[in-house]
Order: C-alpha cells, then structure tokens, then sequence
C-alpha cells in the first residue's frame, strides 16, 4: 500500500478550502492534519464529516477511553498507521491499558475490564456479523447505555471513513508515530 501521497494539500486553496481550513483549525484539533488533508478536496463534506469527529471525540456520551478503544480496533482493522500512531498516546493518555492496547495491535482475543471488553464485543461483533445478538447489546447497553451505543457505533463508521479515505490516498505517517505490525 506504499508509495506517494495520492492527495497532498493543493499548492493553492479555493475560498470554500480556505474557510474549511479555518475551520478546523479554530476548533480543538487547532491543525489540519491527516485525513483532512485528502477531504478537504470536498471542502464542504470535509467540515460536516470533521464536525461529526470533534463531537465523538470530545463530547461523546462514552468515556475517553473507550472512544480511544474503538478507534484502534478500526486503525487495526483497516491497517492505518496514521490512526493507530496518533491514537495509541491518546488511548495511554485516556487510561486504556498497554495490555489492551497490545493485544488489539497483536490481534489477540478481547480482554481488559468489563466496559473494554463490552464495547470491544460490540465493535468486533458488529463488524464480524453485521448484526448484533441480543447479549452483546444488552452488555454495551449496561456499559454505556442507549446513547453510548449510538455514539459506539457511530465512532465506528466515522473512523472506517477516514481509514478508507487515507489508505486510499495514501496519507503519508509522520516519523516518530507508533505503527501498527
């Protein structure tokens, strides 16, 4: 999957690119960076789409630790080392523990306290089944009730979006990020 950035930042911007970059730039992320730098080819979606990020990562419903759980089993599942190398500090940061962090990278079996392990059955069934039984949801829902499952699932599909996007375009990964095997 090497080679060069398919879609690097344009050498010029248009009015509405230069409105979306000011955009994300003056919300928390302070930077466009990664995904955002192939999206902002559709600069409009690019605001929508971030905006729908900024709220799962930092006003989600579930905890931070679990927002960063998910988020690696995506960045594994799609091999991106973008996400796995800027989220793994961030999932550290959160509390997610190194042997969770490791088995996810490892692809070992689900482990961690009963809230990883509820929301990581959730993701891994959904994806594995696209469906889900009736105990895994009932567990999520004890975990992180009806919201967190929405937000759950939701952080899922944002973040499958931006691994598509960036495995597409080839988005390069900084030197000093972590990286998935």
């Amino acid at each position: 999957m090497g080679g060069p950035d398919r879609l690097p930042l344009p050498s010029t911007l248009t009015a509405d690119q230069r409105a979306a970059v000011e955009k994300i730039e003056s919300g928390p992320r302070g930077a466009l960076f990664g995904p955002f730098v192939p999206l902002l080819r559709s600069p409009h979606l690019m605001t929508r789409l971030q905006l729908v990020g900024e709220h799962l990562r930092f006003d989600a419903a579930i905890a931070p630790h679990l927002t960063e759980l998910v988020i690696l089993i995506v960045a594994r599942r799609w091999g991106q080392d973008f996400e796995w190398g800027h989220h793994a500090p961030l999932a550290r940061a959160a509390g997610l523990g190194d042997d969770v962090i490791a088995a996810i990278r490892d692809g070992a079996d689900i482990t961690g306290p009963d809230d990883v392990r509820a929301v990581w059955r959730l993701v891994d069934e959904l994806e594995n089944t696209r469906a889900l039984s009736d105990s895994t949801f009932a567990s999520a829902l004890g975990t992180v009730g009806d919201t967190g499952v929405v937000e759950v699932i939701a952080t899922v599909g944002y973040y499958t979006t931006l691994a598509m996007v960036m495995n597409a375009a080839r988005t390069p990964v900084p030197h000093d990020y972590e990286r998935l095997p």
